[in-house]
């Protein structure tokens, strides 16, 4: 799993749902850092949200003709859109996305429903590795519901731009290999 590179709201900390923001220059950069990381594995297939921003990030990483998939695409913040945590709080102190979901947006279990279409999706090519394209919040979800956690772990996994995570199995178990990997290249933004 990869999430894309970084945009300006992503880098402001606002809520980027369904709208479809670009990548900032140092996102492109980033998102370049990786190919050099996954040119060495076969993957069976490529996956990416439809959204510019994961597609994008898909391309400069060296794969230019992504499977578009909508199941893939960010968590609908709805009212939420283009706010911070920090200016919801303002209006609701108590306010908890893994708990609360967003007004005229998305609940924690449709996102989850949607992440476990995906995995229903990819589960038919059986063991062949395979690269999804996507953005923080829906990959912290597709990894809660891969490793059968609750819905409150996903709070606790950070996800930052360009990182690379590994969802696997050992035998029927599944298994976090490796979780926000950056890479943090030398003269590259940490």
């Amino acid at each position: 799993m990869v999430r894309h590179g970084e945009t300006e709201w992503s880098k402001a900390g606002r809520h980027t749902g369904l709208t479809d923001v670009p990548l900032l220059p140092e996102g492109e950069q980033r998102a370049r850092s990786l190919r050099p990381r996954l040119e060495g594995e076969t993957y069976a297939a490529v996956y990416s949200s439809p959204l510019q921003r994961a597609v994008r990030t898909a391309e400069l990483a060296g794969f230019p003709d992504p499977i578009r998939e909508p199941l893939l695409v960010e968590w609908d913040y709805g009212d939420y859109d283009g706010i911070t945590s920090a200016q919801i709080r303002q209006e609701r102190p108590d306010w908890d996305l893994w708990r609360d979901g967003c007004p005229g947006g998305e609940a924690f279990e449709q996102v989850a429903g949607r992440a476990g279409r995906f995995l229903e999706t990819v589960s038919e090519n059986g063991n062949a590795t395979l690269i999804a394209f996507s953005h923080g919040h829906f990959l912290r979800v597709l990894a809660v519901v891969f490793l059968g956690l609750p819905k409150e772990a996903g709070a606790r996994l950070s996800l930052d731009t360009a990182a690379l995570s590994v969802l696997c199995r050992d035998g029927d178990e599944p298994l976090l290999r490796l979780w926000n990997d950056t890479g943090h290249l030398p003269g590259l933004p940490a």
